[in-house]
C-alpha cells in the first residue's frame, strides 16, 4: 500500500482525494519507481479541481512531474537505485502520474537525474523550469543574442515566467517582466528582471501592429497577451508560446508575421524528443543555483495538494510548488 492523490469520476460527481492505494491502480510500464518528490503545476491544478478536462482516463493519479529512485526495471535501461526524473508524456492525464509514493512508467519516458541536482531540486525546477529552458533555447536557435534588445516574459510570477527570467538574466539578456501582481516587483527583480510592467498593458484587445520593442518573447499566457506581444515584437524577432493562462484563443491578425517577419514558435514539453530533454536538463543544472531554486519554489506535503490546487487556479500562488509525497501533514 502507498499514499497518493486519486481523481475519480462517476455519475455522482468528480472527486480528488489523498487515499491509500495499491499497485492495482498503477498502469502498464516496465519501470517501478519510488517517488521522492513531485510538483503541482497549473495543468495538475486544472486536473485536480476539474476546471478543465485534462484527465482522460479514470481513476487517475495526477502529477506531470516526478523524481525518485528505481525499484525495478525490466527493460534494462535503468538499474535498482538509479535516480530518475520525468516530465510529460501524458503522465497525469492518460497514465497515472507523480502525485503518489509509487509510479509505474515506461523507461523510454525517463531520463537520469543530473548529478548536480537532488530529487527535490529537480522538482523545484520541474516542467516549468524545463519549459522555460526550452523557450530560451528556441530564442538562441533563432539567433537572439543578449545584445539584440529587450526580452519580454509574460506570466512572470508563475513557474515558467520565474525561471525564464532567472535563466535569461544569467545568460546576460535584458528582461522585461509582465505581471498582474506588480506588488511582487522585488521578487521579479531579484530573479533578474530589469523592468516590471502591468499585464493590463498587454491583456486587452490591441492594434494589429504596435511600436516595435521586443527582440524576443517568452509567453505562457496566450490570448490577447500573446497577440499583443507579437504585435510589438521587432522585425525578425521570435515569440515562443508555451501556455494559456489567459486563454487558448489567438484573436489577432497575420500582420506581424508578414510585415515584420516575426516567428511564432510553439514550445511543447510533453512529447519532446529525449535528446532535447537531456540537453535542457543539463543546462538547467549548469545555470540555476540553489539560491534561485529556494526563491522560486516552496514545499508542501502530499496532504495539502488538493487545497493548494484551488489556490493555484485562483492565482494566489507564486512560483513553483514542490510536493513531498512522503510527508502527509503540514
Amino acid at each position: 500500500m502507498f499514499k497518493g492523490v486519486l481523481i475519480e469520476k462517476d455519475p455522482q460527481g468528480y472527486t480528488a482525494t489523498v487515499k491509500d492505494l495499491d499497485d492495482s491502480v498503477l498502469m502498464d510500464g516496465d519501470t517501478l519507481i519510488s517517488v521522492a518528490y513531485s510538483t503541482l503545476n497549473y495543468k495538475d491544478a486544472l486536473a485536480i479541481t476539474g476546471k478543465s478536462p485534462v484527465v482522460r482516463k479514470f481513476p487517475m493519479i495526477p502529477g506531470i512531474d516526478l523524481a525518485g529512485s528505481v525499484i525495478s526495471c525490466t527493460s534494462g535501461k535503468f538499474k535498482t537505485g538509479d535516480q530518475v526524473l520525468l516530465n510529460g508524456f501524458g503522465v497525469g492525464e492518460v497514465h497515472c502520474g507523480g502525485l503518489a509514493q509509487q509510479a509505474r512508467l515506461s523507461s523510454d519516458w525517463l531520463i537520469a537525474l543530473p548529478k548536480a541536482l537532488s530529487a527535490k531540486q529537480a522538482m523545484a525546477i520541474g516542467t516549468a523550469g524545463y519549459t522555460a529552458m526550452l523557450s530560451v533555447m528556441a530564442l538562441e536557435k533563432h539567433g537572439v543574442t543578449p545584445d539584440a534588445g529587450e526580452i519580454l516574459v509574460t506570466g512572470a510570477n508563475g513557474g515558467v515566467g520565474s525561471y525564464a527570467i532567472a535563466l535569461l538574466a544569467k545568460l546576460g539578456y535584458t528582461v522585461v517582466a509582465a505581471t498582474g501582481r506588480v506588488e511582487e516587483a522585488d521578487y521579479l527583480k531579484a530573479l533578474g528582471a530589469h523592468e516590471i510592467i502591468d499585464r493590463q498593458l498587454l491583456s486587452e484587445p490591441g492594434r494589429p501592429l504596435a511600436k516595435e520593442r521586443w527582440a524576443g518573447v517568452i509567453d505562457s499566457v496566450g490570448s490577447h497577451t500573446l497577440v499583443n506581444a507579437c504585435a510589438s515584437t521587432r522585425y525578425g524577432g521570435i515569440v515562443t508560446a508555451c501556455g494559456l493562462a489567459q486563454g487558448m484563443d489567438l484573436p489577432g491578425t497575420v500582420a506581424p508575421f508578414i510585415l515584420r517577419g516575426i516567428t511564432l514558435a510553439g514550445i511543447d514539453s510533453v512529447m519532446r524528443p529525449l535528446q532535447d530533454r537531456i540537453e535542457a536538463w543539463a543546462r538547467l543544472a549548469e545555470l540555476l543555483d540553489v539560491g534561485t531554486l529556494e526563491a522560486v519554489a516552496s514545499e508542501i506535503p502530499l496532504s495539502a495538494v488538493c487545497e493548494t490546487a484551488q489556490r493555484l487556479i485562483d492565482g494566489k500562488v507564486r512560483g513553483r510548488i514542490v510536493v513531498n509525497v512522503n510527508e502527509l501533514c503540514e
